[in-house]
């Protein structure tokens, strides 16, 4: 599944690429159509509203005035995080349990036939939680006491796989408006530079350098927000299975308790 999404993400990638090699070209053929208008056209036939630009082609544009390196890098950041945050969520989703159906089915395999019917039940179900009926059914014949040692054992090593990849996640998180960050910091030394070169602090010479700081900026911030977004719900998502897993377990060991003395 991960490899999926990951190939996924470097698909969309390329395809990001590609976008931004076209969308050089309209920019400068609109920018060359803009002035041919305003010197055909007529002083007082001039509008004062501004021409309306498509979502796409204006990030596009700020994409390109961010500059590509920077602004690629924090895309990747956005792009990888994405993948790992679906995956983890299709995970996730897979692995909820409806716990009460399944403490009644083992219940009933418990009576019918015993400790291998309700072994049988949960090999069937999916989820953590029924790794860990089964993994304490297998040690059944060592008693009550260490069938919930392996159960809590199993319950740890079930929700180490529940957190798998969070960590990546984290990471893109504090990455992404790093990156923007140090964009910042190198569009404000190209733009003393060009003041050192001109001789002169006119916001013309300044005002390069102050936009790619800004932009690049605000791009770093804006990921960092959206994959913490997924990180958050990822985490209630972990939390609520959890809980999930610990008050089974309870319930689990009061039903082995109840077959044993039967």
């Amino acid at each position: 599944m991960k490899k999926f999404f990951m190939f996924l993400a470097v698909a969309g990638l390329m395809a990001f690429t590609a976008n931004i090699a076209s969308a050089q070209e309209e920019a400068a053929d609109s920018t060359a159509a803009t002035e041919q208008v305003a010197e055909q056209a007529a002083p007082a036939e001039v509008a004062d509203e501004a021409v309306e630009v498509p979502l796409h082609q204006a990030i596009k544009t700020k994409f390109i005035e961010g500059g590509a390196g920077f602004m690629s890098l924090v895309v990747i950041c956005l792009i990888l995080g994405l993948a790992l945050a679906i995956e983890r969520i299709l995970f996730l989703t897979l692995s909820k349990t409806n716990t009460k159906k399944l403490l009644e089915s083992v219940e009933a395999a418990l009576a019918e036939g015993g400790i291998e019917k309700a072994k049988d039940v949960c090999r069937e179900t999916r989820g953590p939680i029924a790794e860990m009926f089964y993994e304490g059914l297998e040690h059944y014949n060592e008693g009550v006491e260490t069938v919930e040692k392996y159960i809590t054992s199993q319950g740890s090593i079930e929700q180490s796989k529940l957190e798998s990849g969070l960590t990546w996640i984290a990471l893109f998180i504090a990455i992404a408006p790093s990156l923007g960050f140090l964009g910042t910091v190198i569009g404000m030394i190209q733009a003393f530079d060009d003041i050192q070169k001109a001789g002169d602090i006119s916001p013309n010479v300044v005002a390069g350098g102050m936009k790619v700081a800004l932009i690049t900026t605000v791009a770093g911030l804006i990921v960092a927000m959206i994959l913490q977004i997924f990180f958050n719900y990822i985490t209630a998502k972990i939390e609520a299975i959890t809980v999930d897993m610990e008050s089974s377990e309870l319930e689990f060991i009061n039903i082995l308790t109840k077959h044993n003395a039967k």
